[in-house]
């Protein structure tokens, strides 16, 4: 028999008006969160999970509005309450005390003004009849208990100085201050390394068996959420369409957008031509079964067998030869140097004609120092780099623009590497204008329409701006721009790992797809291992600035040979 719920929510419905439109984000969705479970809410961008959490929060913010539902909490020994029903004055109260909340970016939930210590201790004083210096105790307390490094020295320090997951522990602390019985976990671990997320995972875990919450885990990764929930809801266009045990979504999803978001990881056991993506189930008239639809999609191995042979046969277009990127750290009076950070410590590899090398590591390994290195966009401490055999450190800087137009690179987050005053078009013009592309701006024109279909988006998106664009659509036009001079070779710099799974299949099929169209060679970076296995001839895992292994990616992900490969491994969720 099952327990009375903690929460109720019943017929939910969340509108957003616009001008002369109303969109519905959450359409009359019910489910129940037990006392002492976690129950994951899984869906894409755009689903609708966020509003959810947002909404037993009663943090919905104008032109959104909570048009019809009930949220009734039933705290032990206590009525329950409908909480839509409070005053906001009442809300306070169980905002923070009873149901509390992490939100996804650390950075942006943290106040860069305060240090971290502060800002959960008034978080406790807000709360709490308890004086400075104890809340100053408890917090310190806090910050040991979810192992946050130096606790009493993380209370003096600004977010900026501590890393992501770093972060992420701080408002876990702030979360857990005043004992809720709820805890929202609004994607808390997306843009972690697989590392860290694990940790912060297992964390989560043990916090919610010591202090008997019951926990609400949104995530758009289904792997994810077999790592930590006991049930899962999936949301889709603002609907629950499946809801279950946890064993039993993922051995028998019944809904086809469940099956989608299953496939569309990259399996751990399988080397694939494309990913599946959520339009290959919800497209089909027919039920699809998902582990027969993953192997239609095998690349036989004399596939990859003839691959490696014909890539063994090219010659390097990039060579790299005891390359460091050293920087500074505290100076003399005279101005010389104290100590050093090896970002990139005396490392060598080549890269062939058309192959895919991944790169992979933690953050602060070293990937993005090496890879703005190459493009001489940071400058080397020494070492050599070679392209089609010619020097590139000893390039002018006429030389390095003019040689920078094969060399192109797609950047983590595309927002912010985009002009937000520049229309699609113009961004995607502007580099063919500068290089002096084509005759006039009308053909430049029909190159970038050209492009823009070529990325599978549409002739009207030229006169749009990025704010207009979905997350995944905008990573589709900075490889658009990418594409726009005609490169040999492109570095993709953790260029899906903000995205949903789903859409990071689509994307990752479509480098996948222009590659074989136009022999693109490729540098392909993250943090995550699967999706650099999917994408890699070769693998390259970096160390503190070394290379702790490198190989055949096959080799290096089934058979790894060094301790930290296997850890990264082992991290992957849903293994």
């Amino acid at each position: 028999m099952n327990p009375v719920p903690l929460v109720s929510i019943r017929n939910l419905t969340v509108d957003f008006r616009g001008e002369g439109h109303t969109v519905t984000a959450v359409n009359n969705i019910s489910f129940d969160v037990r006392p002492g479970e976690i129950l994951g809410i899984v869906g894409e961008s755009g689903s609708g999970k966020s509003v959810t959490s947002l909404s037993i929060m009663r943090l919905i913010a104008a032109p959104g509005r909570i048009s019809k539902g009930e949220i009734i909490f039933r705290p032990p020994g206590q009525p329950p309450q409908d909480l839509l029903l409070l005053p906001e004055s009442a809300m306070r109260h169980y905002r923070g005390h009873e149901i509390a909340m992490i939100f996804q970016e650390p950075m942006t939930s943290l106040n860069p003004l305060h240090t971290c210590g502060r800002q959960v201790a008034e978080a406790i004083m807000s709360h709490k009849k308890v004086s400075p210096r104890e809340a100053r105790r408890q917090t310190i307390a806090l910050f040991e208990r979810v192992r946050l490094p130096r606790p009493e020295e993380a209370y003096g320090k600004y977010p900026h100085e501590l890393s992501g997951g770093q972060k992420q522990r701080v408002m876990i602390a702030m979360a857990i201050s005043c004992g809720p019985r709820l805890l929202i976990a609004d994607e808390p671990t997306t843009a972690l390394d697989v590392t860290v997320q694990k940790t912060i995972l297992e964390l989560l875990q043990e916090l919610q068996r010591e202090m008997g919450m019951s926990v609400v885990f949104i995530t758009h990764d289904l792997g994810v959420i077999a790592e930590i929930a006991d049930r899962v809801a999936v949301m889709y266009k603002g609907e629950i369409v499946e809801e279950g045990e946890v064993r039993q979504i993922f051995e028998r999803p019944a809904h086809a957008y469940t099956k989608g978001l299953l496939a569309c990881r990259p399996p751990l056991d399988l080397r694939l031509r494309r990913l599946p993506v959520v339009k290959d189930f919800t497209g089909s008239r027919e039920a699809v079964e998902v582990a027969a639809f993953v192997r239609s999609l095998e690349m036989p191995e004399r596939e990859m067998r003839a691959r490696e042979e014909m890539l063994a046969e090219r010659p390097p277009l990039l060579e790299v030869e005891g390359l460091s990127t050293w920087f500074p750290r505290g100076r003399t009076l005279f101005g010389k140097a104290k100590h050093w950070t090896k970002a990139v410590d005396d490392i060598s590899f080549t890269v062939r004609e058309g192959e895919t090398l991944g790169l992979v590591g933690e953050s602060g390994c070293g990937k993005t120092t090496l890879s703005r290195t190459l493009l001489r966009l940071v400058e080397p401490t020494h070492g050599a780099i070679r392209y089609r055999g010619r020097d590139l450190l000893s390039l002018s800087a006429a030389q390095l623009r003019d040689m920078r137009k094969n060399i192109q690179i797609i950047f983590q987050d595309p927002y912010s590497s985009l002009n937000p005053r520049m229309t699609v078009g113009q961004a995607i013009l502007e580099p063919l204008q500068v290089h002096g592309l084509y005759g006039n701006d009308r053909e430049r024109k029909e190159k970038v329409l050209a492009l823009l279909e070529k990325v599978q988006l549409l002739p009207e998106h030229f006169n749009r701006y990025p704010h207009e664009f979905s997350g995944g659509q905008r990573q589709r036009i900075v490889i658009a721009r990418a594409l726009a001079l005609n490169p040999e070779f492109i570095i993709c710099d953790e260029s899906v790992s903000a995205l949903d799974v789903s859409v990071q299949a689509q994307v990752l099929n479509l480098l996948r797809s222009l590659q074989q169209e136009f022999n693109f060679t490729y540098i392909f970076i993250s943090h995550n291992l699967s999706v650099v296995h999917f994408m890699s001839d070769r693998m390259m895992v970096m160390q503190k600035g070394k290379i702790a292994e490198m190989g055949p990616a096959e080799e290096v992900y089934h058979r790894p040979a060094s301790a930290y490969t296997k850890e990264l491994i082992a991290a992957i969720p849903g293994r």
